[in-house]
């Protein structure tokens, strides 16, 4: 099922220019075919679903898989693709057995039962070592693996390999097991950044032996045959698969002159700036370092600001009128965080208040709106986190709502505010990590464009006094903006003592 692929396959002169991208988020999903100047050739979307399974939610992997190959035979009949590539969202693993999944892909939104939380906190390794702070739930896999270990005490001797979730999908086309740095990397409790290799996790565990070797992302690291109706099989590659956040880090600094940062939206808001000190991080802010496709640390900060935004305006339009936010404004109509895990306010539940912090009441018609200004607000707290001071590049889903660029750029004058050519930049830094294996280089006309700012009447203003209403009950919040917790050295004291003992 897997060979390698000789040299001379992957030559320019010798490969056809058209490649699919899959692009998978926690529920929507999409195939686009791209060619070799980086134009979009086709876009796909199905949903992603997941059933209960003994107690938890788990991938539908046969659904999807079934998809992906319908998918493919269509790409490899209208476009003659070469390969094909993949780019998913962060926090999901696969345990893979001999033949197949050892155990069913877990959510990462799956609550883990207290005394595993207390018993996982007694063996997680500090943030000095990992840049991943704790977390909630699977939101670094760690712990789900470890979970699943102990609710299925046969599963480790089942289990041949671990695999992040692009690797999952390549194993699934073509049958190769390897790792990649960037989802291993992707706050996971795995890594440590400041060694470049496994953390102490792995091996108090025994997973090292069952980590596949890396390979690059985008790396041909097979080949499938696709069955065509009344024709004789097609064979396309098989890349090696990324996160979805670096691989949009890895297009815009393709393409962005001098130093950015990257706001990469989806279900999260992923904030990336890779020259911010590593000594700014803060982690109980839900700040880490990701560690890019070339294996560098990347400071990050983060919030859920895709649910958020869709919590926010309820089921009412997407679509913003200036005066909307002009009113939302004007009426001092507030949104504090958090509507949903994570983010730099962990300890706040989300709530509308007035100027005074009083509970109030959100017009329907102005919920996009407050939607819009929360996420814009959002943003420009975490860029101050990260000491962002050069151009800043939004990408994804809320980027195409176009009040929030607006509304940013206002608040950052000194900083220019851009916007790539199709805010599809996770997929085209897949295809682009997959053309250079063909060294090919897509995208090189590709200019984003400057962000012209939305000022309103008050809006800086209203984002001073949103800022204040926000702080309000932050637990040592003046300490922890001091005395961020450093990378580096072994020091951790938060040891639970009373937790149930984790079988190594």
């Amino acid at each position: 099922m897997t060979r390698a692929v000789a040299a001379e396959e992957g030559s320019p002169a010798n490969i056809r220019r058209n490649l699919a991208v899959f692009d998978f988020g926690k529920t929507n999903a999409k195939m686009l075919v791209f060619n070799a100047d980086g134009a979009i050739l086709r876009e796909r979307r199905t949903h992603a679903t997941w059933p209960v399974d003994d107690g938890l939610r788990v991938l539908d992997d046969v659904a999807l898989l079934r998809w992906m190959q319908e998918m493919l035979v269509e790409a490899v009949i209208t476009f003659d693709i070469c390969g094909v590539m993949i780019t998913t969202h962060g926090c999901t693993f696969a345990m893979l057995g001999e033949t197949e999944l050892a155990v069913p892909i877990l959510d990462y939104e799956e609550p883990v039962p207290t005394d595993i939380e207390a018993a996982f906190d007694a063996i997680r390794p500090p943030f000095s070592e990992t840049a991943t702070p704790a977390m909630d739930r699977g939101f670094a896999f760690g712990k789900h693996i470890v979970w699943r270990e102990m609710r299925d005490p046969g599963l480790a001797a089942r289990t041949r390999d671990i695999v992040a979730y692009p690797q999952f999908w390549v194993w699934r086309l073509c049958g190769a097991r390897v790792s990649e740095i960037s989802s291993l990397g992707c706050h996971t409790h795995l890594w440590s950044p400041s060694r470049d290799d496994f953390s102490s996790l792995v091996d108090r565990r025994g997973w090292r032996g069952k980590m596949p070797p890396f390979q690059p992302a985008g790396a041909i690291v097979g080949q499938m045959a696709m069955p065509i109706d009344g024709r004789a099989p097609a064979t396309i590659n098989v890349h090696n698969g990324v996160h979805d956040s670096n691989a949009a880090l890895y297009h815009y600094r393709q393409i962005v002159r001098g130093r950015m940062t990257l706001v990469s939206t989806g279900t999260w808001v992923i904030v990336m700036n890779p020259v911010c000190p590593l000594t700014a991080l803060q982690p109980e802010r839900d700040m880490l370092a990701n560690v890019s496709v070339g294996r560098e640390p990347v400071p990050t900060a983060r919030f859920m600001g895709g649910r958020e935004f869709d919590i926010i305006r309820a089921d009412h339009p997407v679509t913003i009128e200036p005066a909307d936010i002009a009113a939302v404004i004007g009426a001092q109509i507030y949104a504090v965080p958090s509507f949903a895990s994570g983010g730099p306010f962990p300890h706040r539940e989300g709530a509308f208040v007035d100027a005074a912090g009083q509970p109030c009441a959100v017009p329907d018609a102005l919920r996009t709106a407050l939607a819009a200004v929360y996420v814009a607000a959002m943003i420009d707290f975490s860029l101050d986190l990260l000491q962002s001071t050069d151009a800043v590049v939004l990408d994804g889903g809320l980027a195409k709502v176009s009040a929030i660029p607006a509304l940013l750029a206002a608040l950052r004058p000194q900083q220019d505010i851009l916007l790539g050519a199709n805010t599809e930049g996770t997929a085209c830094g897949a295809a682009a990590l997959a053309y250079a294996t063909y060294g090919v280089m897509p995208f090189q006309q590709e200019k984003p464009a400057r962000v012209p700012p939305f000022d309103p009447a008050g809006w800086r203003d209203y984002v001073q006094r949103w800022r204040s209403l926000s702080q309000v009950h932050q637990p040592n919040d003046n300490h922890a903006a001091a005395h961020p917790a450093p990378v580096g050295n072994s020091h951790d004291a938060s040891k639970i003592k009373t937790a149930p003992v984790i079988p190594a």
